[in-house]
């Protein structure tokens, strides 16, 4: 039987991460079956529930196997004892290089040398690269590409960065974010949810909003206090819900963003038209089918709006990482953006608004871009059969 390890945030702490990995297991089964997935993991027990289609094998990543995350001997066999390592989604970032428990790129880097010399080959699937703003994050980021085969990347802002930074690349395409192909659950599982949360109650609309704990963390400017930062996102809630008369929900896709995320409701004037929608219930499937039915989103986490993307649902990105303005700019809509150094209520309930307006033919600009998009994702996993031939 044939091994792959997928090297990729798979605690099961973000539903963008687990559509990556749901959606890729499925993809790669469809043309290379028989297969055995190593996944490096904190949570072996969650992926072997929430994936027993698959033949999924987690490799523990905790302290009592000989690891500090992905630094130790548990991440070094599965990348050397196995037929193939895909790297996959936003792994490759410089950003606390020498913190093991937050940066891959620095494990990663120590290893690849050794799949290389083991004739293990490594495809990059499903990436976006960066920010890489450092020497050392651009060394290693070579070294990671010197034992690479195949680069197929999510977004052209991950070649902009290769060719800045004049890296070496072996052969490279540009596809899509597997996530996109995230099917929904079973019609009767969505109508319960949204009679067990109360939602879409309100004829007028709904209009979804997400953060993350991060605020600052990737702008290196020190723009808000934490405080500041929840008054801004209140405060676009509290303007859209007046001069729309819709209803909020606020989707929270990872567990470490749940606590900013009340902060900023507990900010809300009505507060009786807030629901929040967290992956610590719901399934990633179900969250982007529920994505699916509001009007608009505003997304901080790229995989909101990859979700929005999915169902054709307008979005307006706040975009303080590369990957979301990537993203946007990957379906058409880099214009539906607010740079994470120019957030202010205002400024956010105004662009709101204006998607509001346009978010009909925003809509079916969506349902014709984002086809060719699912395609170009599919197509990826074709590409890993040479590896086994």
């Amino acid at each position: 039987m044939r091994r792959i390890t997928v090297l990729g945030n798979n605690s099961g702490r973000n539903a963008g991460d687990m559509a990556i990995l749901g959606n890729l297991l499925r993809d790669v089964s469809d043309v290379l079956p028989e297969t055995e997935y190593l996944v490096p993991t904190t949570k072996p027990q969650f992926l072997r529930e929430h994936f027993p289609a698959y033949n999924v094998k987690p490799v523990s990543l905790m302290p009592w196997k000989g690891s500090i995350r992905n630094l130790g001997w548990p991440m070094y066999k599965a990348m050397t004892d196995t037929d193939l390592v895909l790297i996959c989604d936003n792994l490759l970032f410089d950003r606390k290089f020498y913190n093991p428990l937050f940066n891959n790129l620095s494990s990663i880097a120590l290893f690849a040398p050794f799949c290389k010399k083991k004739g293990v080959p490594i495809v990059l699937y499903n990436v976006s690269v960066g920010p890489i703003d450092y020497p050392v994050g651009k060394r290693a980021l070579q070294k990671v590409l010197d034992a690479t085969d195949l680069v197929v990347t999510r977004d052209a802002a991950t070649v902009e960065i290769f060719e800045r930074l004049h890296l070496r690349c072996p052969e490279l395409h540009i596809h899509a974010d597997c996530a996109l192909n995230t099917e929904p659950p079973p019609e009767i599982r969505l109508r319960e949810i949204i009679a067990k949360e109360r939602l879409f109650t309100n004829p007028k609309g709904t209009v979804g909003f997400n953060v993350n704990a991060y605020i600052d963390h990737w702008s290196k400017g020190g723009t808000f206090s934490r405080e500041q930062f929840c008054a801004a996102i209140a405060g676009a809630a509290d303007r859209v819900m007046a001069d729309l008369d819709v209803d909020v929900i606020f989707f929270v896709t990872q567990v470490m963003d749940l606590q900013i995320t009340r902060e900023c409701v507990a900010k809300i004037a009505r507060q009786e038209r807030v629901r929040i929608i967290a992956n610590t219930e719901y399934r990633y499937e179900e969250i982007a089918a529920l994505l699916g039915r509001v009007e608009l989103h505003s997304g901080l986490r790229t995989h909101t709006l990859i979700f929005c993307a999915a169902m054709h649902t307008p979005m307006v990105g706040i975009t303080s990482y590369p990957k979301s303005a990537g993203f946007l700019r990957t379906v058409g809509q880099e214009k539906w953006q607010v740079p994470f150094s120019s957030l202010t209520a205002d400024y956010l309930a105004a662009t709101l608004k204006k998607a509001w307006a346009a978010r009909a033919e925003t809509k079916a600009e969506l349902a014709r871009l984002v086809p060719s998009e699912k395609e170009k994702a599919r197509r990826t996993a074709s590409m890993l059969k040479k590896y086994f031939s």
